[in-house]
């Protein structure tokens, strides 16, 4: 049965609702954050400095206000890309000029990513030498800014290229299952990512060096054995390059396996609050939610290739939006790329939901470990303050864009005898 040609007049409906959805989340939330500090509990208020209280409403509305103008521009390019006729305009010259092999086609896709992401440069550099800035986070030069875009760039091109030459040679090879063995390439493909990425692309953004000898380094692996956590090092990255913002992470498998601190965050915390951070980190494997998520993306992958072959047939969904018919499956492999983020966006509160659930129990996990809530709480109320954390957003807004608790709510968690699911 062929699709409807009101297709794409529901993708368009579907932007418009996320972004007038979005915009209204962003007013909630600026609304709120005008009802000010007085709001917050009194042990998280007494425990920040009033001026930082105030400057941290001022970066949320400054943030807000900025996120509504590049959200609207995205969604007009969007619109505009739907509608001009320009996708097919392209796909039938790249097709004409260049040739219709897959290195060609995965070439014209990659090229309308590229494409896609020109208008939005204008907001990044804003972003990032005005507003951030303007509240003491930015620490980057405009050379590291433009040569980040480069290599990712050149990422994109060596990376995604043959995986995406691979994906549409499925479509010959294998027949109307094509999107099962899609998923699969996929899905190795990201498993080989997580081994390289540490070793191959990080360093090529970051600097990274071990953490020297001392207490800090002997409390960090101590923490590791006692929690049977046994990592290969303890690296220190170079954050403050590029930002104030502070954060810690551990990447690899098994052997391989490393943990990371942004020296930023080195320098803000006590050698007990690291240590909580750390044990936090531990939590989230030692109670499986990595594998967890890793789970969870592969199903949802899953059943984006399932939809994908589904609309694929007889390039039916490129036909809708003005795609010669016949065409190859690399046109609906993009306009479902481009449509589909307009409709999960309803479904993030759940994956929000989950994501909040594992913080918890991250939490409690580093409460038990470091022997009580209080260098963990300490760490968050730093952490809150050096990132002008908004403290008490709308609970809406936070249901739709906060993949962790507030502080207020981990600080209660944390106090109480039971960990909150």
């Amino acid at each position: 049965m062929p699709l409807p040609e009101f297709i794409p007049a529901i993708g368009s409906v579907l932007i418009a609702a996320q972004w007038a959805a979005a915009a209204f989340l962003e007013k909630l939330n600026r609304n709120h954050a005008h009802a000010g500090p007085e709001a917050l509990p009194e042990p998280v208020r007494l425990s920040l400095a009033p001026e930082t209280l105030r400057k941290s409403v001022d970066y949320t509305l400054a943030k807000s206000r900025f996120t509504d103008l590049s959200s609207l521009a995205d969604g007009a390019v969007l619109l505009a890309l739907i509608w001009s006729g320009w996708l097919p305009l392209s796909w039938s010259w790249s097709q004409s000029h260049l040739g219709t092999n897959v290195w060609w086609q995965s070439l014209w896709l990659l090229g309308v990513g590229f494409a896609l992401s020109i208008p939005s440069l204008p907001f990044e550099w804003w972003g990032q030498f005005r507003l951030e800035a303007r509240f003491g986070f930015n620490t980057t030069t405009l050379g590291t800014w433009i040569a980040d875009r480069l290599k990712g760039l050149v990422l994109a091109a060596a990376i995604g290229l043959p995986l995406l030459a691979l994906i549409l040679s499925l479509v010959g090879w294998v027949g109307p299952l094509w999107w099962i063995w899609a998923w699969a390439a996929l899905l190795g493909f990201q498993v080989l990512i997580l081994f390289l990425a540490p070793v191959v692309i990080m360093p090529l953004f970051n600097k990274f060096t071990p953490l020297p000898e001392g207490p800090l380094r002997d409390r960090l692996l101590a923490l590791g054995q006692r929690t049977g956590f046994n990592a290969k090092t303890i690296q220190v990255m170079d954050g403050s390059r590029r930002s104030r913002h502070a954060n810690a992470f551990f990447t690899g498998f098994g052997k391989f396996r490393k943990i990371v601190l942004y020296d930023t965050l080195v320098a803000q915390l006590s050698e007990a609050e690291l240590e909580a951070v750390l044990a936090h980190e531990i939590g989230h494997h030692r109670r499986k939610h990595i594998p967890q998520r890793l789970a969870w993306a592969a199903l949802s992958s899953l059943i984006a290739f399932s939809l994908i072959g589904y609309l694929a047939r007889d390039g039916a969904l490129g036909t809708t939006f003005g795609f010669p018919s016949g065409t190859s499956v690399a046109p609906t492999l993009l306009l479902f790329a481009l449509i589909s983020p307009a409709v999960l966006f309803w479904s993030t509160p759940l994956g929000n939901l989950w994501s909040r659930k594992h913080e918890y129990e991250a939490d409690a996990y580093a409460r038990d470990a470091v022997g009580g809530p209080e260098p963990l709480i300490g760490a968050l109320r730093k952490l809150s303050e050096k990132n002008l954390s908004n403290l008490n957003p709308h609970p809406w807004y936070s249901t739709f864009h906060y993949s962790h608790p507030t502080l207020v709510e981990r600080e209660q968690a944390l106090r109480s005898a039971t960990t909150q699911c």
